[in-house]
């Protein structure tokens, strides 16, 4: 077999257990027989006679193609005449238009951030955001989904960052609802931070003249603000993005912005196109007022909440269920599109439903009819989302202060008793404690809803297992994969020539998830967080991918501080924050100190050796600890 054909057949391999899972994609052509209640035309620009012959006059003026990056001379005058309009429309001083809101994103933060400085990001922010944090290399903390309070936390802990970032979408892009823009805002003015916004699913539809959620605001707190970031592609119904600021901002940009700096420049139909569109956009006053009356009555009558602006997700639980929605929906005409992980957390799987403008009251009816038989015999699961307060009072067009008393948002971890949920016990190294935390995670958990223990690759004779069995007197499962040798992962699995099957392990954690209903499930990794489960991947590549919550485990005396701190530091540059540390040994005061002021850890419990490891030892220690934020942050 040669290289390329060995290739080829490992992609397959991966691919169908991708299959197996539920987890592959397929590129599906949207069609125009079909009633659209996917895509992200929100006002039905995308095919308005008017956008279609600016772009067409742009092409025969300016040609095809961008030709080079603007810097070079590429793009046509349309660029700048679209970068102006918008920014005249959102009252800003100055824009920048970028091929795509991916590249927007990463260029603007990673413009704006470096190493020493600090991003702080909502956990459900687009994998755009995410990704620019890890390009700007700057340190990584994620709040709590919409949580002003938790943010506050946090931002009180980053310590002397020489610069300090808070990035949220207005409204998120998978659940449809609105940041609390106003109480972020100030939480970031009290620790002079700065506020980058993502609007992409606002622009156009919220706020006077489709201005965006963060006009709700009318210059409240425009001091905190660095930038935001419109899409072209969504209201628009044309593509690329705009980075919206100052005109400091759009200079710096120029010379920073490295997905600007080194791309080519937009076709001249794109820009074009654009300064047609946004004429059009900011006097779409009727389209808005339809598009918010069909977007509460879809809501309504699913049972869901009254959304932010477009975006009602039907959360299904399952991948397989939500497959068989959407097909069940393209067999009745409508295209309605079915999320799954990783693009949403296990156990959220979705149809993502979107309106439209052009939508008609007999559209809903045809969706009713397919998505209400299935919420009647699997009801809906609840959204890791807030109230329906702060999203229906923003769709009303309503002022900051408005906006300040709509119902506090909350967060799914506060409901996990619904469902059972993983955490993750990961180490700065091998022979450090982390079974014996597990065990007492495992103990503990039996307090907060119940829970199990997994060890997802174990190797060597010795069974953590049975272990924990015995300690926590919890339920267990048999671990994912198990190799004779003690050494690291793909090692043991090439001594006995095997290897570690990564998608088979996510599977089973899955199915583990499943049978346990509720609770926690405490997930054990093997030796230190770069520890490898094949030759290209370890399992900090899997948290970063899967994204599951986790604590950390160190020694608590010598060498932990090198070990601990650079362990944080990996987990941070991979948008990862444990919601605990525990030091496991002889209390070392000197190291605690040193860890709580470099490490910036929120929590940091220690645990001693055990005169007698036993589950009464265990017990007495969780009485006298408070571990609820372990299991709920």
């Amino acid at each position: 077999m040669t290289e390329r054909e060995s290739l080829d057949a490992r992609l397959a391999a991966e691919r169908a257990r991708w299959r197996e899972a539920g987890l592959e994609r397929e590129l599906v052509l949207a069609s125009n027989a079909l009633v659209d209640f996917t895509s992200n035309d929100y006002l039905g620009l995308a095919r308005h006679r008017q956008v279609i012959e600016a772009g067409r006059e742009a092409l025969r003026e300016y040609g095809a193609g961008g030709r080079a990056s603007r810097l070079l001379g590429g793009g046509s005058p349309f660029d700048e005449r679209a970068e102006e309009a918008l920014a005249r429309w959102l009252g800003a001083e100055a824009a920048l238009l970028f091929p795509s809101g991916y590249q927007a994103n990463v260029g603007v933060v990673q413009a704006l951030i470096g190493p020493g400085d600090v991003l702080l990001s909502d956990e459900l922010n687009h994998a755009s955001l995410i990704d620019a944090g890890r390009v700007a290399r700057a340190r990584t903390v994620v709040y709590r989904h919409a949580d002003p309070e938790d943010l506050a936390r946090k931002l009180a802990d980053v310590g002397a960052a020489a610069r300090v970032l808070v990035a949220t979408e207005s409204v998120f892009s998978m659940d449809g609802d609105l940041a609390p823009l106003a109480e972020l805002a100030r939480a970031a003015r009290a620790r002079g931070a700065w506020l980058l916004v993502d609007e992409a699913h606002a622009l156009g539809v919220l706020g006077a003249s489709g201005a965006g959620a963060w006009s709700l605001l009318e210059g409240e707190f425009d001091d905190v603000l660095a930038a935001r970031v419109v899409t072209g592609g969504k209201a628009l119904g044309v593509t690329g993005a705009f980075v919206v600021g100052s005109t400091a901002l759009r200079r710096h940009l120029l010379q920073r912005a490295r997905s600007f700096v080194f791309t080519t420049a937009v076709s001249p139909a794109v820009s074009g196109a654009l300064c047609a569109a946004i004429e059009l956009a900011k006097r779409a006053d009727d389209a808005r007022a339809r598009l918010a009356k069909l977007a509460r009555e879809l809501a309504h009558g699913l049972g869901a909440p009254t959304p932010a602006a477009a975006i009602v997700p039907v959360v299904l639980g399952s991948e397989t269920r939500a497959l068989d929605a959407a097909r069940a929906a393209l067999a009745a005409g409508l295209d309605a599109r079915a999320v799954r992980p990783p693009t949403v957390p296990a156990g959220t799987s979705r149809l993502r439903l979107v309106c439209h403008a052009f939508n008609d009251d007999a559209d809903l009816e045809r969706l009713f009819a397919v998505v209400r038989p299935l919420l009647a015999s699997h009801p809906s699961r609840e959204l890791p989302r807030g109230g329906a307060g702060a999203g229906a009072v923003a769709g009303a067009g309503a002022s900051a202060r408005e906006l300040e008393r709509a119902e506090p948002r909350t967060h799914d971890r506060e409901r996990r008793g619904t469902r059972a949920a993983p955490l993750v016990v990961a180490g700065t190294d091998t022979g450090i404690g982390k079974t014996v935390v597990s065990a007492l995670l495992a103990r503990a958990a039996l307090a907060h809803g119940g829970g199990a223990y997994w060890k997802a690759v174990q190797t060597g004779d010795e069974s953590d297992t049975r272990a924990v069995a015995s300690l926590a007197a919890t339920r267990t499962f048999e671990p994912g994969a198990w190799f004779a040798k003690p050494a690291s992962p793909h090692e043991a699995a090439r001594a006995e020539g095997k290897s570690v099957d990564v998608e088979r392990l996510g599977g089973k954690l899955r199915e583990n998830l499943a049978e346990l209903g509720v609770g926690t499930l405490i997930v054990e990794l093997a030796g230190g967080l770069a520890v490898p489960w094949t030759d290209a991947f370890t399992q900090l590549d899997w948290l970063a991918r899967e994204r599951w919550p986790l604590v950390l485990v160190a020694r608590s005396g010598l060498g932990t501080l090198n070990h601990t701190l650079l362990s944080l530091e990996a987990l941070r540059a991979r948008h990862l924050e444990p919601r605990a540390l525990f030091l496991v040994g002889e209390p070392h005061p000197s190291n605690r100190a040193t860890l709580a002021e470099l490490g910036r850890v929120a929590r940091i419990l220690e645990v001693p050796t055990f005169e007698s490891l036993s589950t009464a030892a265990l017990d007495a220690w969780i009485a006298r600890h408070d571990l609820s934020g372990v299991f709920e942050a």
